[in-house]
């Protein structure tokens, strides 16, 4: 697997880089052909807390999982078992409808999970009114909801106002 880290506020050492290489080893027996597989590493300080993001894009998707620790290692840690769990949940759910194999993953039966059957369990109507996205952060804030869909007026589409972990605002638009 090519591995490519980088560090923002912080200077990525040859013991990070090891460590990070040791464990991303785990995910390459999921993979047919690892070595045309790139891993893209992003390791950011941000309030005394380390996170580490990685993506890992193939050619049919895109894997990807961040962490946040105190403890750098334990991030690199927990990243990896989230990637992992990915791997694991999504390849049955790939297999009912496509060739896994075609997607670049391995089979492993010995190793294979319980099937869940995703399915929709709630369904909801809702009113959209036409608002300005700076009503919409409001209405999304006094519901406590994590995202708000809307008629947004200014852009004239249907728009979906998410919070982000950074605790920032994302907009949707489907036009």
């Amino acid at each position: 697997m090519n591995i490519n880290i980088r560090g923002d506020k912080i200077e990525i050492t040859e013991a990070i880089k090891n460590y990070v290489k040791e464990k991303l080893e785990r995910l390459e027996k999921y993979f047919e052909e690892p070595t045309k597989i790139s891993a893209h590493i992003l390791v950011r300080v941000k309030n005394g807390e380390q996170s580490i993001e990685v993506t890992i894009p193939t050619d049919r998707y895109t894997l990807r999982a961040e962490e946040k620790h105190a403890d750098l290692y334990a991030a690199v840690d927990e990243v990896i078992d989230v990637l992992e769990r990915q791997i694991r949940k999504n390849k049955t759910k790939l297999n009912r409808y496509r060739n896994v194999e075609s997607m670049g993953f391995m089979l492993f039966e010995e190793e294979e999970e319980k099937e869940e059957d995703s399915k929709i369990i709630k369904r909801k109507n809702i009113e959209s009114k036409p608002m300005s996205e700076e009503e919409a952060i409001l209405q999304m804030e006094l519901l406590g909801h994590d995202f708000f869909v809307f008629k947004n007026v200014d852009e004239e589409c249907t728009s979906v106002l998410y919070k982000r972990k950074d605790g920032q605002y994302g907009i949707i638009n489907a036009k």
